[in-house]
C-alpha cells in the first residue's frame, strides 16, 4: 500500500474544519478591507534566501529545494509574506503608491522533525498590508488576528514588543553582541548566532541560556524618540479596544528588515506553550527583494494548530443533531422522505442500514447525536416515530405529524 509521505496529512474527516477556520480569518480580515491574493507554492529558492535569510534554520536546515527539469534552483515555499511581496513588486504597485491590503492561506513546506501540531507540509493563513506607516495599522492588525481566535475560541495571551528601526536598533545589536561576547556557557547555537544574527539568541528555548541571558540588555531600554513615542500608542490603543498584553522584551524577529512592531498570540492549550499566530512591521522588505521602500505589517498563524485546539475541544462539547434510522430495510422510504422535512430546520443524519437497535444506539452515541429517531414495526403501522433524547435519556414514541413541536421544544 502507498501511503503519505512522513509529516504530509491527509485532511480528510477534518474537513469542515478547516473550511470552517479559512472562512472565519477570511470573514474578519474582509472587515478590515483585506483582499485575497493567491500566490505560486513553487518560487524560485533565491526569493527565500533573501527574505528569510541564509542564517536562518528554514533556508539552512528545512528547505524543500531542488533543480527543475530546466536547471532552476526551485523550492517549495516554506512561509508565505515573501510570495506575497515578490507578487506586490512584479505587479510594480511599489510604484504606484497607495495603501494595498491582502490575506491568504494554503500549504507551505518544511522539512523539520514532525510532531504535534507541525507537519512537513503544513497550511497558514495571512494577512499583508503595504504602504501604510500608521501604528494604529500595527494595531489593526493585532486586533484582526484577536478578533479571529475570539470567534474561534481559542484562549491565547498576546506578548508584544518593539524591535526599534534602523537608527536604534544597530546600537542595541553592539551592546548584545558586547554582552553576549562575555558571557559564558552559551549554546552552539547562541555562539553561532553572534555573528550571524545576534538578537535571535534572545529567543533560545535553551533554559540554562535563559539564564544567562536574565541581565542581557534590552531593546526596550534602547528605543529612540520615535519607535518610544509609537510603542506607548500602540499600547494605548490596544487598551482602549480591551485588548490584555505582556510587554515581553526578548520577543524578536531576526532579519534586519523586520522593526518597531512584533507580536505573538501563545496558547498552551495543546501543551507547552506556543505561538499560533505571530507577526510584524517589516518596513524595509520590499526594498531589500528589488521593490522601491514601502512600510508592510502583517501575520500568520498556523492552521492545524487550531484544528487541534478545536478537535480537542470538540470531543467535550454538548451533543448535537439528529440520528434517524430503521429496524428493517422495508422502512427506509419512509424515513427518507420524513428527513428531506425535518432537515429544513434540523441537522439530520440518516443511517441507511437497517440493523438492531443497539446497534443504531450505539452508532448515534459516537456522531456524538442529541437527538435519536428510530423506525420499527410497530411505529410505521401506528404512524409514530420512536424519540430519545440521548443527553437526559428521555425516551417516548410521537406521532409523525407532531414530531417536529416535539424537535423544536
Amino acid at each position: 500500500m502507498i501511503t503519505a509521505l512522513r509529516g504530509m496529512k491527509d485532511i480528510i474527516d477534518d474537513g469542515n474544519l478547516y473550511k470552517y477556520i479559512v472562512q472565519t480569518c477570511e470573514s474578519v480580515a474582509s472587515n478590515y478591507g483585506y483582499k485575497f491574493i493567491e500566490t505560486p507554492k513553487l518560487e524560485a529558492t533565491n526569493l527565500f534566501r533573501r527574505s528569510v535569510g541564509e542564517s536562518s534554520d528554514i533556508v539552512g536546515k528545512e528547505m524543500y529545494q531542488f533543480s527543475d527539469k530546466g536547471g532552476n534552483d526551485v523550492c517549495l515555499r516554506p512561509e508565505g509574506t515573501a510570495g506575497v511581496v515578490r507578487a506586490f513588486i512584479e505587479a510594480k504597485f511599489d510604484r504606484a503608491g497607495g495603501v494595498r491590503r491582502y490575506f491568504y492561506h494554503g500549504s507551505m513546506f518544511r522539512y523539520e522533525r514532525p510532531q504535534k501540531g507541525r507537519l512537513r507540509e503544513f497550511h497558514q493563513f495571512g494577512i499583508e498590508c503595504f504602504g501604510e506607516k500608521s501604528v494604529y495599522e500595527d494595531a489593526s492588525v493585532i486586533l484582526i488576528g484577536a478578533e479571529i481566535l475570539s470567534r474561534l475560541g481559542i484562549k491565547t495571551k498576546l506578548k508584544i514588543n518593539s524591535l526599534g528601526d534602523s537608527e536604534c536598533m544597530p546600537k542595541y545589536k553592539a551592546k548584545l553582541v558586547e554582552f553576549l561576547q562575555t558571557t559564558d556557557g552559551l549554546c552552539e547555537d547562541c555562539k553561532r548566532r553572534i555573528s550571524t544574527n545576534p538578537i535571535r539568541v534572545l529567543d533560545c528555548k535553551n533554559e540554562h541560556c535563559q539564564l544567562l541571558l536574565k541581565n542581557a540588555p534590552l531593546i526596550t531600554n534602547n528605543l529612540n524618540e520615535a519607535c518610544e513615542r509609537d510603542f506607548s500608542t500602540l499600547q494605548e490603543i490596544l487598551k482602549q479596544n480591551g485588548l490584555e498584553f505582556e510587554v515581553d522584551a526578548k520577543l524578536v524577529r531576526g532579519l534586519d528588515y523586520y522593526s518597531k512592531t512584533a507580536f505573538e498570540f501563545i496558547s498552551d492549550e495543546i501543551g507547552s506553550q506556543s505561538a499560533v499566530l505571530g507577526g510584524g512591521r517589516y518596513d524595509k522588505l520590499v526594498e531589500y527583494l528589488g521593490g522601491r521602500p514601502t512600510f508592510g505589517v502583517g501575520f500568520a498563524l498556523g492552521i492545524e494548530r487550531l484544528m487541534e485546539i478545536i478537535s480537542q475541544r470538540k470531543s467535550e462539547e454538548k451533543r448535537d443533531g439528529i440520528y434517524l434510522c430503521v429496524l428493517d430495510e422495508k422502512y427506509l422510504d419512509s424515513a427518507y422522505l420524513l428527513s428531506a422535512k425535518i432537515r429544513k430546520n434540523h441537522l439530520v443524519e440518516i443511517n441507511y442500514e437497517a440493523k438492531n437497535l443497539a446497534k443504531h444506539l450505539k452508532t448515534a452515541d459516537s456522531q456524538n447525536r442529541k437527538i435519536f429517531l428510530c423506525i420499527g414495526e410497530d411505529e410505521f403501522k401506528n404512524g409514530e416515530i420512536w424519540y430519545k433524547n440521548l443527553e437526559n435519556k428521555d425516551e417516548k414514541k410521537v406521532k409523525i405529524e407532531n414530531l417536529e413541536g416535539v424537535l423544536s421544544e
